[in-house]
């Protein structure tokens, strides 16, 4: 009897004992989980954030995530068709760019592409986020903030003074300017003042269905795709949304 392509052990290299135990164990849920679904979906992540991972597990209770580096991922699949472990996975893995994640489920096809679609969350943009608007604080009172923080606001650039345990603004003050990339100072005021920026988004690239082979859904390059950083950005929760699949 022919041995499962499931049950094929790979090549780890570079990787000490722990990461290495790790991956094995991404490949085998990867495998294992590809008996139960008819479906999987590949997806890249825009403004990617471990809160709102953990929510959409909540929301696909029936359904299967999975956040690991793209190239232990594409192993599990399978990078070429001798190798893959059902017809066409091969080009699903090749289309494992930037951040992105794999959803597996039996929910029907036009249901999950209309979920993706309509789903979007704000949050708060980081450093190096490209601001979306001009954002002017005015001279005055910061009645908001307890005095405590005047210190921290100073160091984060704003001109600040304490009157009565009033914080103020003692001059105008421009947090961030539309088109440029906020600073990491700029970035914490924003959250400070309750400014979201950023949209944490997923767009199906492509799903394959059992049978039925590889459908592309959206070819253009998301946000994460165009800054070619992979190496550096690629799935940074893996650690520890990966405990929970």
């Amino acid at each position: 009897m022919p041995k499962s392509k499931r049950d094929k052990k790979v090549s780890l290299t570079k990787t000490n004992k722990k990461g290495l135990v790790h991956k094995q164990k991404v490949i085998e849920e990867i495998r294992n989980s590809l008996s139960k679904y008819e479906h999987i979906f590949l997806f890249t992540i825009n403004n990617m954030r471990n809160t709102k991972l953990k929510d959409l597990r909540n929301d696909w209770k029936d359904s299967r995530f999975f956040f690991g580096k793209n190239k232990v991922m594409a192993i599990a699949l399978g990078k070429t068709k001798s190798d893959e472990i059902e017809e066409q996975l091969n080009l699903l893995s090749k289309k494992l760019k930037g951040q992105c994640g794999l959803l597996m489920t039996n929910r029907d096809v036009p249901d999950v592409l209309n979920w993706f679609k309509s789903y979007q969350a704000s949050e708060y943009a980081r450093a190096g986020f490209i601001a979306t608007k001009d954002v002017l604080l005015p001279k005055g009172p910061l009645a908001d903030f307890s005095h405590t923080i005047e210190p921290h606001l100073r160091r984060l650039g704003l001109p600040t003074s304490l009157e009565k345990g009033v914080i103020n603004l003692i001059k105008e003050y421009q947090v961030c300017k539309k088109g440029a990339p906020l600073t990491p100072e700029q970035a914490s005021i924003l959250k400070l003042i309750g400014i979201e920026m950023a949209d944490f988004k997923l767009v199906i690239k492509c799903h394959w269905t059992k049978g039925k082979g590889i459908h592309i859904d959206n070819d253009s390059p998301s946000d994460e795709e165009q800054a070619e950083n992979d190496d550096h950005q690629e799935n940074v929760l893996v650690d520890e949304i990966m405990e929970e699949t």
